[in-house]
């Protein structure tokens, strides 16, 4: 497995799981949390820091349901395709089904950073190429690694969350 890496992991859902009947469905919030704890879970990965949970507006705007939202900073032995692997099918045990970009989901887990490692391949893109655009991903990341800079782009996380200001986006108490 070699060394660890520090990554960045990105937590969002925004429909219910579950059957049909309203008392055995799961909330968005529940099953990001239960995702948490299911990333724990798995050997060669140790969660560092939980950020707050968030309510935010989809993005782009659209009439579907606000997400639930948060960020872990992780250090992993596994490489990053690996660890996609393993994120992909904790989706997957979510009921999440991959339509069409932008799509409401029962849960997406998105590999936002892999240290400083900047990669483009065509299952996987690092830094995530949307993470500096995403007030959803920006604002909760900068309660666990408020002096971090986009590896590729240099910009800190003031310039950042300058930028996505104006993003619906409020923090919960869960």
């Amino acid at each position: 497995m070699g060394q660890f890496h520090h990554v960045v992991i990105a937590v969002g859902a925004n429909l219910e799981v579950g059957a049909n009947l309203e008392h055995d469905k799961k909330s968005a919030r529940v099953t990001c949390l239960e995702a948490v704890a299911t990333i724990r879970s798995i050997p060669g990965v140790r969660v560092l820091s939980v950020s707050h949970w968030y309510k935010s507006a989809p993005v782009p705007p659209s009439e579907q349901p606000f997400y639930v939202n948060g960020v872990l900073s992780c250090i992993v032995k596994h490489d990053p395709s690996l660890l996609l692997s393993f994120l992909h099918e904790i989706e997957r045990n979510c009921g999440r089904v991959r339509s069409i970009p932008n799509a409401p989901r029962t849960l997406d887990l998105d590999l936002i950073t892999y240290g400083s490692l900047c990669l483009k391949t065509p299952r996987l893109v690092l830094p995530h190429p949307r993470a500096h655009e995403r007030a959803f991903v920006l604002v909760p990341l900068s309660d666990i690694c408020p002096d971090w800079v986009h590896p590729q782009l240099g910009y800190d996380m003031l310039q950042m969350l300058e930028a996505v200001q104006g993003q619906e986006i409020k923090r919960l108490e869960i």
